[in-house]
């Protein structure tokens, strides 16, 4: 068993996932002292994946770049990953009354919405794979100020219905594929603090929205919601077209170097061949190409990155899910983030109705709960992501193993804690600020498994981390579109304690699994590299 109870592997000499991470503590300079390591306090630190020659590899790109790139892909999650979905929440007893319909028909307008955003994502994933991202990153931003300019102009429930699902094109992209963003552009021990924050984005930033919209509905009316938001995206996509290039890079697979997490413990480190072998393969100078030029990264497409046919990209991310590992990570994501999203859809219905009657503004301000949760979600494992696995990694002689990742997971416990605090409270007319900051933890622990399992995924199963995203967010989505039949009515026939310890029950349930993916996780990878029936159906995953 090696650090931290993942039990070892006796099949594979080289389990995939597993790196030599710290060379001092492997004592692995014979096998690893030609390859690339990072700079400063991280000299010691092999780089994973090992960056080629080439100065358009986004791996070699400065600092800054790279954070120019995530700056402006990051608001545009912030606008339409974040902001569309709750955009009308704080405002749904107002716009029923003016449009003449129930609150469920306005609730309805966001699962159309959710329905599109899960409809897409299969092609999403299958046109990035195929095509890139840039092109996607732009027409999904094009497409959102279409949509705004829609619902700015917008005078009955079909057109504001409109305005919702042409909104929802812009979702799916930048929604899934800024995490994998993440992979393109950093290495295996930077990608904790970035995880922590497009996890950030993704959950919290939403809450910041109705605090926002609800006082402009209040003080302005629900169209000014629309009217700003042309302006914000537009401003978006021209920064977008401008600052951000294709970030998919076919890269050799002689720098992929997870296959050198051999048999360690077996001493194979220390043997010669596999030093010369490795001078030879990852420190062999070729021709390096000409840097692009600003009109060669302004291209939208720049060829294509796979030569399978469209369909089997279309099929990938439900075929991935035959893993059970990435089945696991799918349900907890999809789950989680629908328990977290299932208070927006009523937080309305229960603060805007008698004993509470607050006005919009005041509904909005309650989102401040899950917000400031999500500050200290995003301040706690920033800090203490990228460390923790540093420090399991020295404990394990040098070794990382991707399961390291998943032990912040365990905080998710609060999610649940925090549901059947905020069923109880409003159930008998509790403070509305105990319900934000029961609001809050239950926040706090949705992003405690969001960063663990997207950061496992993202390290265990490279190859595959574009369709496990956008599955995750397949499921999320489809799931919400069918609480937005269901939820409104259920709350209001059985109350909100009922409808709060279901969800806070099924939330402890499927944590069940985490420990079990934790220990096994690493026999697991072992077992799918030598039965991997994505092999055995033709279907390879965007790495490949």
């Amino acid at each position: 068993m090696g650090a931290g109870f993942v039990l070892e592997d006796n099949h594979l000499p080289r389990v995939p996932g597993t790196i030599i991470l710290e060379e001092e503590q492997a004592h692995s300079e014979n096998v690893t002292g030609n390859l690339k390591h990072g700079t400063g306090k991280n000299s010691h630190v092999v780089l994973t994946p090992q960056p080629s020659d080439d100065p358009n590899d986004p791996l070699n790109w400065s600092t800054a770049r790279k954070m120019s790139i995530m700056l402006i892909t990051g608001f545009g999650t912030i606008l339409y990953g974040s902001t569309f979905g709750p955009l009308l929440n704080a405002s749904l007893v107002v716009i029923a009354v003016d449009l003449n319909v129930t609150i469920t028909d306005i609730t309805l307008l966001s699962g159309y919405q959710v329905l599109v955003v899960g409809c897409t994502a299969p092609f999403v994933s299958a046109l990035s794979r195929k095509f890139g991202k840039r092109g996607l990153f732009v027409l999904s931003a094009i497409s959102a100020v279409i949509g705004n300019i829609i619902g700015s102009t917008s005078h009955n429930y079909n057109q504001l219905l409109a305005a919702r699902i042409i909104q929802g094109l812009s979702v799916s992209t930048y929604e899934s594929l800024l995490l994998v963003v993440i992979g393109d552009l950093f290495f295996v021990h930077e990608r904790g603090i970035y995880m922590s924050i497009v996890s950030f984005l993704l959950a919290a930033i939403s809450n910041l929205a109705s605090v926002v919209c609800g006082p402009i509905t209040t003080n302005l009316g629900w169209k000014y919601l629309f009217h700003i938001f042309v302006a914000i995206s537009a401003g978006h996509t021209i920064l977008q077209i401008l600052f951000v290039p294709e970030t998919t890079y076919i890269r050799a697979k002689k720098y992929e170097i997870d296959e050198l997490a051999t048999g360690y413990e077996e001493g194979e480190l220390e043997k010669g061949p596999r030093s010369q072998e490795l001078e030879n393969t990852v420190t062999r100078q070729t021709t390096i190409p000409a840097k692009k030029t600003f009109m060669q990264n302004m291209k939208l497409f720049s060829g294509t990155y796979s030569d399978e046919n469209f369909l089997q990209l279309v099929i990938a991310p439900f075929a991935v899910c035959a893993n059970l590992s990435v089945l696991y990570i799918v349900i907890v994501q999809g789950w989680f983030v629908c328990l977290f999203v299932a208070i927006a859809f009523v937080i309305a219905q229960i603060f805007g109705l008698p004993p509470y009657l607050l006005t919009p503004s005041g509904i909005g301000y309650l989102s401040l709960g899950p917000f400031v949760g999500g500050v200290i979600a995003l301040l706690l494992f920033g800090a203490i992501t990228d460390p923790l696995i540093m420090f399991m990694t020295r404990r394990n002689k040098g070794v990382y193993e991707p399961e390291y990742r998943l032990l912040i997971g365990v905080l998710g416990l609060t999610s649940g804690a925090g549901l059947f605090g905020y069923g109880y409270v409003t159930q008998n007319a509790g403070s509305p600020y105990v319900a934000a900051t029961l609001h809050g933890i239950v926040l706090f622990g949705v992003m405690a498994e969001l960063v663990s399992t997207s950061a496992y995924a993202l390290d265990a199963y490279r190859d595959m981390s574009n369709e496990i995203f956008i599955m995750g967010m397949l499921v999320k989505n489809f799931l919400l579109y069918g609480f937005t039949y269901f939820i409104n009515d259920w709350l209001a026939r059985s109350g909100p304690q009922e409808v709060f310890f279901v969800f806070g029950g099924t939330g402890f349930g499927i944590m069940i699994g985490m420990p079990i993916m934790y220990v096994f996780g690493k026999k697991y990878r072992s077992f799918w590299h030598r039965h991997n029936l994505l092999e055995k159906w033709g279907v390879r995953t965007h790495a490949e």
